[in-house]
């Protein structure tokens, strides 16, 4: 009988000054089945180091740490490495930072408010290649586009279908393709021809502005 190969895990590593928070991630990070933390760093420079010789898949980085802080470790580490996602995990809550973090190519930013159950799935997300944004971080781009009319991004004379609504919907609240699938009772690929679809009507970019175009529908409020 013929046994499945072993599902490779998503390799972590931690960056975070701060020996307790490292440890209480490490421990709930071990806990999941596809996931493996092998590497901690106590600052930027050791995370930018790290990470150039472990090549971990994901790094989940925080922002204020000393020597070389997580923006400039995550600018210089995607330039260095562009395979290797950065995941930001900090306390700050504020519009400046998330957008020079997806600029400097982070692939997603959750508070640290966030529950455990948001920081998985955020670190399944971006292994996936998509950009993840947790609910708190999404209502800072609400609140940031909400003096801008929606028309302002979105220009388009094409209706959107009520699934394609779902989708994007889902979308913008950072389910992944896979788990958007399970939800709608659809393929994959269809999800991705629904995103595909929906971007080049709506002239979006990015998840980023899908979630900016949610906002505007007040999609982020809703149940």
């Amino acid at each position: 009988m013929k046994t499945s190969p072993p599902t490779r895990k998503i390799r972590v590593l931690l960056a975070d000054d701060h020996t307790v928070v490292r440890e209480g991630l490490k421990f709930l990070l071990d806990q999941q089945p596809d996931m493996t933390v092998i590497g901690e760093a106590v600052d930027g420079e050791d995370a930018f180091q790290q990470a150039k010789k472990l090549t971990p898949d994901v790094v989940v980085m925080d922002i204020s740490m000393p020597r070389c802080n997580g923006m400039q470790a995550t600018e210089r580490l995607k330039q260095a490495c562009p395979k290797i996602k950065v995941l930001v995990l900090s306390a700050y809550e504020n519009i400046d930072y998330l957008r020079r973090l997806l600029k400097a190519g982070a692939s997603g930013y959750v508070t640290k408010r966030s529950a455990a159950m948001e920081l998985t799935r955020a670190i399944r997300t971006v292994n996936t290649g998509e950009t993840y944004l947790d609910s708190a971080s999404a209502g800072i781009l609400a609140s940031d586009m909400a003096g801008r009319s929606p028309t302002s991004d979105v220009k388009t004379g094409e209706p959107i279908s009520p699934r394609e609504t779902e989708v994007l919907r889902d979308i913008a609240r950072g389910y992944s393709n896979k788990e958007i699938a399970a939800r709608l009772q659809i393929s994959i690929k269809t999800v991705e021809t629904y995103k595909a679809r929906l971007m080049e009507k709506l002239k979006l970019r990015s998840r980023v502005d899908i979630v900016r175009y949610a906002s505007h529908q007040g999609w982020l409020e809703e149940n």
